[in-house]
């Protein structure tokens, strides 16, 4: 495959049409199911403000057939949606991935919509690095991935462990045992815990996107700090298990 231009690599978001008692069910257990719900509709947001940025495709991929039509209206730009099929993460993440290389011949980036720290520092490092590697992996602080970006189809990853802390590595070793040249982003971190929301406070203090900037407000309200200690700065935006 030819080296992959930064306007022919599509965007492709995993998400969620957030509902109380819907997802981020450990942060809903911490906070409350209503502030989790508001939450994650604000974290979706984050991914759609970085999606309506994209120069390339855009592909959004709700987790129920369903949802289809919420998702189409989204965005305002042009989007195509597909549906995520039954399956763990990784058998609808190689689901979609076919139906996206059957309309698409570039590269193809996945993200999931709960890790808003991500920034265009970070996506324009995936593109770069897709110019000369096969894979490329946002790692992340617990073990899993946020990013995940490939020049051709995946190797098979129906059999990886999508819900623990071996994801990245497992990943990582599957690609290059097939032969790929594997590239690793700076690593970061997914909200899934209220303890994710102080480090998030701390990472938006400064970020001036619009959705972010809303975000930021909301966690002030309820009572996080970007001035809080004995948390960890992050200078970069990505990882989560579950995109």
């Amino acid at each position: 495959m030819s080296n992959p231009s930064v306007n022919s690599t599509a965007l492709v978001v995993f998400c969620r049409r957030p509902a109380p008692g819907i997802g981020k069910q450990r942060l809903a257990a911490e906070i409350g199911s209503a502030a989790a719900a508001e939450i994650a509709e604000l974290l979706l947001g984050a991914a759609l403000e970085d999606a309506a940025r994209w120069p390339g495709p855009v592909v959004l991929s709700p987790s129920e057939a369903h949802d289809a039509e919420w998702a189409a209206r989204l965005l305002d730009g042009p989007v195509h949606v597909i549906p995520q099929p039954a399956g763990n993460l990784g058998e609808r993440l190689q689901s979609v991935d076919r139906c996206v290389r059957e309309q698409h011949r570039g590269a193809v980036v996945f993200i999931g919509s709960d890790a808003p720290a991500l920034g265009e520092q970070d996506y324009a490092a995936a593109r770069s690095a897709l110019m000369h590697d096969d894979v490329v992996l946002a790692p992340a602080m617990d073990g899993g991935v946020t990013l995940m970006a490939a020049r051709n189809a995946w190797p098979d990853l129906a059999d990886l462990p999508w819900s623990s802390d071996q994801l990245h590595a497992a990943l990582a070793e599957r690609c290059t045992t097939q032969g790929l040249r594997v590239a690793s982003l700076p690593p970061g971190y997914d909200v899934d815990l209220a303890a994710d929301l102080q480090r998030l406070c701390q990472d938006l203090h400064t970020d001036q996107r619009p959705a972010r900037r809303i975000l930021y407000r909301k966690l002030c309200s309820l009572g996080y700090s970007p001035l809080a200690t004995g948390q960890q700065r992050s200078d970069h935006g990505c990882g989560n298990k579950h995109l």
